[in-house]
This record gives C-alpha cells, structure tokens and sequence, in this order.
C-alpha cells in the first residue's frame, strides 16, 4: 500500500459520504490487512465526533452570521438529517445515535449522528460516547461483511 493509498484511506473515513463503508474496503482492496485496515478506518472516522462539534461551536456560527448561500444551504441539509434521527432519537435517546451510527447505511454514520445529537441539543459528551461506540460496531460490521466475502455486493459496502 502506497502512501498515497494511505491518504486516500483516511480521507475516505473522514468523508461523510464514505466513511467506514468505502474506507475500509478501499484500504483492504489496496493490500492492507484487513484488521489494520479496519482499526486505522475506525480511528479515523472516531475523530469525526469532535471535529464536527468543534466545527458547530465555532466556525458554523460565524459562516451562519454572515453567509447567505451557507445558510440556505446549511439549513437544507439539517433539516433532512432532522427528519432522519429525530423519531429514533427521541424514542431511543443516546442508544438511537448509537444505532444510526452503527448500522453502515447510506446517509447514517459519525457525521449525521453527530449533526443529528447537536440538532436535538444532546449532551456533548454522552453524544460523543455514543457516536464512537457507534464507529466501532460499524467498522465491526464492515470488517466482517469484507471477511466473508460479500464485499462485492452489499449495500452496507460503498463501490467506486
């Protein structure tokens, strides 16, 4: 695996649309091992978390004060996440973005289920906790789809 290779991997596992689904496989299919691959994926969508609140508390809140088009823009998108998290949320609290983040769908991961916890004023701290277990039964989950050979056709796998 080049590093370049590497780069693309932890890209992949930052990326909202990617994450664990494309990172892992990406990484794997590449030459890493897949256990390695799974734990760097893991790791890295992990930050996730914390990035997006750090980004929420601070840049999102200058960017919504003094851009139009972001805040069009901004409120589109959170109001379809809104629509997504929010029944599962406030049936199943912090075990529902837990959830939402584990199952490896399109759309739910660490980024959604992060938006989702802020969007509904949850703790951070718990949010965070559930988020992160969240990644790693997701990873688990992709680990395993990939380890059984079902890689190629599932839909918890992202295709390039």
């Amino acid at each position: 695996m080049t590093s370049i290779d590497l780069g693309i991997t932890v890209l992949l596992a930052l990326a909202p649309i990617s994450e664990l689904r494309g990172a892992i496989p990406y990484a794997f299919y590449r030459g890493m091992p897949l256990g390695e691959a799974a734990v760097l994926a893991a790791l890295v969508n992990a930050l996730v978390g914390p990035i997006a609140y750090t980004f929420l508390s601070t840049v999102h809140r200058l960017l919504y004060r003094h851009l139009h088009w972001y805040v069009c823009l901004f409120d589109r998108f959170v109001e379809r996440a809104r629509k997504k998290v929010e029944k599962k949320v406030n049936r199943y609290g912090y075990w529902g973005i837990f959830l939402f983040v584990a199952v490896p769908f399109p759309l739910t991961g660490a980024w959604t289920g992060t938006l989702g916890a802020w969007i509904l004023g949850l703790d951070t701290k718990r949010s965070l906790l559930a988020v992160f277990g969240g990644v790693l039964l997701s990873a688990l989950i992709v680990t395993v789809i990939i380890a059984l050979g079902f890689g190629e056709t599932s839909i918890f796998i992202k295709h390039f």
